[in-house]
């Protein structure tokens, strides 16, 4: 048995997608723990996998959801710079609090989040075999293409070889708060100098839940970096939709994840464009509007208003799904073969909805400036296209031949089985001598985050 610990950003949909991959390793036999701030606690559901709380000094209870909706609204420059200090705050608190706990669970192997650089520091610190997941779009760097946050499409040009280039210096200024916090941890635990995300991936095996056909081209991909699909898998055995939909009319889904659910302007918007190309309309918020709002939604045009609509069975009945271009979404539309209205606001969308445009598995628009006028044209190309439905086609068959957690599962214990370090069984008791305390003081470590 390998006891595995899980390092990931405090995002519900990484946890999930995270936890489909501890609970089929629990299957397997092993054991699986995630280690972060209390409240990430609701995140993991499955009762036969652990949680460790740390952190509580910096984070303590309640603390999440101020830093969840800052990074919903960021709403200026000034806004954004808190969200990527809240970000290097919480790399820098796992890279203090981590390694103890480690020592304290006896943990044997390291799941780490792409996204989340304390995954790496500390595996490399520590000196524990880890994997690298791309929950999100593959942070992967290579010259030409653009970064996963960026909203262009990859073109085979010079021109766009250098707006990559152009935007990834744009991009690295702004995180200069989290690069200074990866680079005092990567000193304090005696590493080579590193500042950015991709440089703290593993070497032994990078696994992303996206498929090739659907990222743009690559050359310079490790050979240990594997797509292997959706880990989360679209959940289409529950029971069928309750609400009462016409088959002679189009159905669309509408949801926009549930860091963005409370968008109620926008989901005013995509409801009176669904109106106007006399479709009906299942708005799914995730619990970000209130009863009055959700009145309101359906008076401008939606005809059924819900937290939680069962996705993968919505999915499946739909003629199309708005949404964020939140990568679940994505990836369930791809596999259920539902043509995608993407209007992508933070985080890897912008990405995400480029290499859906590129492949022509669906349209985007601006969430911000698309008018309701906008918005109908082009749910009315989508619900025409009469090629939309090969394109999808190829695509859902994609999705299936990758292997998703099945194969995931494979590559982890390949790349973990046998590499724990000496003195450590794979029970899960390592020696202390083997674990790298915390950091410093803690009046040595705070400058790392307050000078960022």
């Amino acid at each position: 048995m390998i006891h595995f610990g899980v390092i990931a950003p405090a995002f519900s949909s990484h946890f999930q997608v995270l936890q489909a991959l501890a609970s089929a390793l629990v299957d397997r036999g092993h054991r699986v723990t995630f280690i972060h701030q209390v409240d990430t606690r609701p995140f993991v559901t499955d009762s036969r996998i652990g949680f460790e709380a740390v952190g509580a000094a910096t984070h303590p209870p309640g603390s999440l959801i101020h830093a969840t909706r800052a990074a919903a609204n960021p709403g200026s420059p000034w806004g954004l710079r808190r969200v990527i200090v809240d970000l290097a705050r919480c790399t820098d608190m796992l890279c203090r609090e981590v390694p103890a706990a480690i020592s304290r669970l006896g943990i044997d192997a390291l799941l780490c989040d792409q996204m989340e650089a304390a995954g790496g520091l500390i595996g490399d610190g520590v000196g524990l075999p880890y994997v690298s997941i791309a929950c999100a779009l593959p942070v992967n760097r290579e010259p030409g293409v653009p970064l996963p946050v960026m909203p262009f499409v990859w073109e085979d040009t010079e021109k766009s070889a250098q707006m990559a280039a152009q935007s990834e210096r744009v991009y690295d200024w702004m995180m200069t708060p989290h690069r200074r916090v990866i680079e005092a941890r990567a000193a304090g635990f005696g590493l080579s100098r590193r500042g950015a995300l991709h440089e703290c991936l593993s070497p032994l095996a990078q696994v992303s839940q996206i498929i090739p056909e659907f990222d743009f081209p690559r050359r310079a991909l490790p050979a240990h970096f594997h797509y292997v699909g959706p880990l989360r898998p679209v959940d289409t055995s529950g029971p069928p939709l309750t609400w009462p939909i016409a088959d002679d009319r189009p159905f669309v889904f509408a949801s926009l994840g549930t860091v963005q659910g409370h968008r109620l302007d926008l989901f005013k918007r995509i409801a009176q464009a669904c109106r106007r190309v006399d479709a009906q309309l299942l708005v799914g918020h995730c619990g970000g509007l209130n009863a009055q709002q959700a009145s309101e939604l359906q008076a401008a045009g939606a005809t059924w208003v819900t937290d939680y609509a069962p996705q993968g069975a919505a999915l499946m009945r739909a003629d199309a799904v708005v949404s964020h271009g939140g990568l679940n979404t994505v990836l369930d539309a791809m596999a259920t073969r539902t043509p995608m209205l993407a209007m992508p606001i933070a985080f890897d969308q912008p990405g995400a909805a480029a290499r859906m445009v590129r492949i022509g598995a669906g349209r985007r628009a601006s969430p911000r400036f698309a008018t309701v006028g906008r918005l109908a044209t082009l749910l009315r190309e989508l619900l025409d296209d009469t090629e939309m439905a090969g394109r999808l086609e190829g695509l859902s068959a994609a999705v299936l031949r990758a292997g998703g957690t099945r194969r995931a599962v494979e590559i982890v214990l390949d790349a973990v089985q046998g590499r724990m370090p000496a003195g450590r069984t794979t029970t899960g008791s390592p020696r202390q001598a083997d674990v790298i305390s915390p950091i410093g003081s803690a009046e040595a470590r705070a400058p790392a985050v307050q000078q960022a």
